[in-house]
C-alpha cells in the first residue's frame, strides 16, 4: 500500500469516527501523522472523491454530514410565568 492510500484509510476513518470532524490541512496533517505533500494530496483525493469538501474559512468537512444533516430541534416555550400568560 503506498503512503498516500494509507493515508486516505487514515483521513476517511477519523472523519467517519468523529462526525462533526471540521480540520484544516495542517491539522490534518498534525493528527494522522502524514508528511505534508502527501496530506495535500490525500485531501484533493477526498474532496475529489465527494467525501470531503472544503470550506470558505479553510476547514475540511465531510459532504455527507452537510447534504443530510438532521433538522435541528425547535424550543417551545415552557414558562409558566405571569409574563407568558398576559401574552397569550
Amino acid at each position: 500500500m503506498t503512503p498516500i492510500q494509507s493515508g486516505i484509510q487514515r483521513v476517511r476513518a477519523e472523519y467517519l469516527e468523529m462526525p462533526g470532524l471540521r480540520l484544516k490541512a495542517e491539522q490534518v496533517q498534525r493528527l494522522c501523522g502524514i508528511e505534508r505533500t502527501s496530506c495535500q494530496a490525500v485531501l484533493d483525493t477526498l474532496v475529489s472523491a465527494k467525501f470531503l469538501y472544503l470550506k470558505a474559512d479553510g476547514h475540511y468537512a465531510r459532504l455527507a454530514e452537510e447534504l443530510f444533516s438532521r433538522p435541528r430541534p425547535t424550543h417551545a416555550d415552557l414558562r409558566t410565568d405571569v409574563h407568558s400568560k398576559i401574552a397569550s
